[in-house]
């Protein structure tokens, strides 16, 4: 078994997962009736965190390549002629995903409830990389026809569906899998892989428009990002079937029996109204932030501003880069500190410095950019550090994955999807250039209520859960 139970008895008594006074990681005694602490195994730990991490890498490994070849796949997928139109064809594709994001969270996640957060993570992997393989064995326009776009929006629909069990359950995992005082820290990496994986598929791209002709991107090259799903999604699945049940589940599933009852979708929302209600508010704060930098601040380089493409791609890479590199020393600020301050400090940093950030991107020179998207990609990890641990405390293990699946899918499809699409026709309508500093203000403002409102988390046990233990930690001192 990859943990050991210690005696109830040893630990005080109290409510699990609820709020106390004090510093984050200060006592915080269990419900009883959740059970005995486990003591985590920290080979396992470092396996669930890579297993987890690498799926959340994949998604966004596809978002980069997508995004950055969208031209190419405009003119593979969509009649020729007029190029905005291919675009905007291509990027109606890639919007469908989201659209079945919330669809994909109400099947997955009660299911990762009930049968298991392992065995639903394992599904979403394979049609993840199935997916996206598929993009690259699609014949073009110009041998099939209108069959081609729509055989890409069926991958697409695909994509879109397993990513709404995927975040949730990923974060899910490796929180339930994580000691109470080290949830911070790994839970951050798996933002780390999101990271990597956008790097990853983004440089790909780039690489290959250096290297390989028009011609050749056109007639076989584009295809070469999306085959290598296919490995990557064996690996990524090899690494999950490996893995064992969380303990909370575990715990959760043997005092519920072999009759385990189907939790009503109903009971996820309405039965946990307030939870779902802050899970939204964190998670807009998050995304409309996230896509505002990594998915928007490039076109509005080269479109709003007049930047060449490849300098706004450049800097925008050497954003993530440098957000890579703190981000697990912020994961681990937040065990110390708390969830709470470091994500209040991120609401208020984004209030304050979001207009004259711009300001130094509207500037034009190199520096004065890389200074202004370096600013909100250091603001951008006090969300990205805290948000994988924060977000499952919100939820009792009995609801945790099929609650947060609804909850996040739904705010990233109503907030952080359509981030680009919003500010560019609030753009439009206005005239006014700032307008992306004024979006990510009023977003700053709605995340710090939700972020006021929430209880800490940090060194806690998650609610309806036992205490998580480290090897050699003495019960007495949860």
């Amino acid at each position: 078994m990859s943990t050991a139970q210690v005696a109830p008895h040893s630990v005080a008594p109290g409510p699990a997962g609820s709020p106390a006074p004090g510093k984050a990681g200060a006592a915080q005694a269990p419900d009883p009736a959740v059970g005995p602490p486990t003591v985590t195994d920290p080979a396992l730990v470092k396996r669930a965190v890579k297993a987890a991490a690498l799926g959340n890498a994949m998604e966004w490994f596809d978002f980069g390549v997508y995004s950055y070849i969208a031209v190419t796949l405009g003119k593979v997928f969509f009649p020729t002629g007029n190029a905005t139109a291919q675009l905007l064809s291509t990027f109606g594709a890639f919007a469908a995903a989201f659209l079945v994001r919330p669809l994909g969270g109400m099947v997955f996640g009660p299911l990762g409830d009930r049968v298991g957060r392992q065995k639903v993570l394992a599904l979403t992997m394979i049609m993840m990389a199935a997916g996206t393989f598929a993009i690259g064995l699609i014949p073009s326009y110009a041998a099939i026809g209108v069959g081609a776009p729509i055989l890409l929006l069926a991958a697409r629909l695909v994509q879109g569906f397993s990513t709404g069990g995927e975040y949730a359950g990923a974060s899910t995992f490796i929180a339930e899998y994580a000691p109470d005082k080290r949830r911070g820290f790994l839970g951050s990496w798996l933002e780390f892989g999101t990271l990597a994986g956008y790097i990853g598929g983004a440089g790909l791209v780039t690489l290959m428009t250096a290297l390989l002709s028009t011609d050749d991107l056109l007639s076989w090259g584009w295809r070469i990002p999306f085959l290598i799903a296919g490995p990557m999604g064996i690996i990524g699945l090899y690494l999950r079937m490996r893995l064992e049940e969380t303990p909370a589940f575990a715990a959760e599933a043997a005092r519920a029996g072999s009759e385990r009852p189907k939790v009503p979708l109903r009971e996820m929302v309405t039965g946990q109204w307030r939870a779902l209600l802050l899970c939204v508010g964190l998670v807009l704060v998050f995304n409309v932030t996230d896509y505002m930098l990594l998915s928007y601040m490039p076109s509005y380089l080269t479109g709003e501003l007049g930047y060449d493409a490849t300098h706004g791609l450049v800097v925008v890479l050497g954003v993530m880069v440098l957000m890579m590199a703190v981000q697990p020393f912020v994961g681990a600020l937040t065990d110390r500190v708390g969830r709470r301050p470091v994500m209040a400090a991120g609401c208020a940093g984004f209030l304050a410095l979001s207009v004259p950030a711009l300001l130094l991107i509207r500037d034009g020179g190199l520096l004065a950019v890389a200074a202004g998207m370096g600013a909100l990609g250091l603001l951008l990890v006090c969300f990205t550090a805290a948000m994988p641990s924060a977000l499952p405390a919100l939820f009792p293990t009995r609801v945790r994955y099929g609650s947060l699946s609804i909850g996040f899918n739904v705010s990233v499809s109503l907030f952080g999807g359509t981030t680009p699409l919003v500010v560019t026709a609030l753009i439009g309508a206005t005239g006014d250039l700032m307008m992306p500093a004024y979006y990510m203000m009023a977003a700053a403002v709605i995340g710090g209520f939700a972020v006021w409102r929430m209880a800490e988390s940090a060194g806690r046990p998650l609610p309806g859960s036992p205490p998580s233990l480290e090897p050699g930690t003495h019960p007495e001192k949860v």
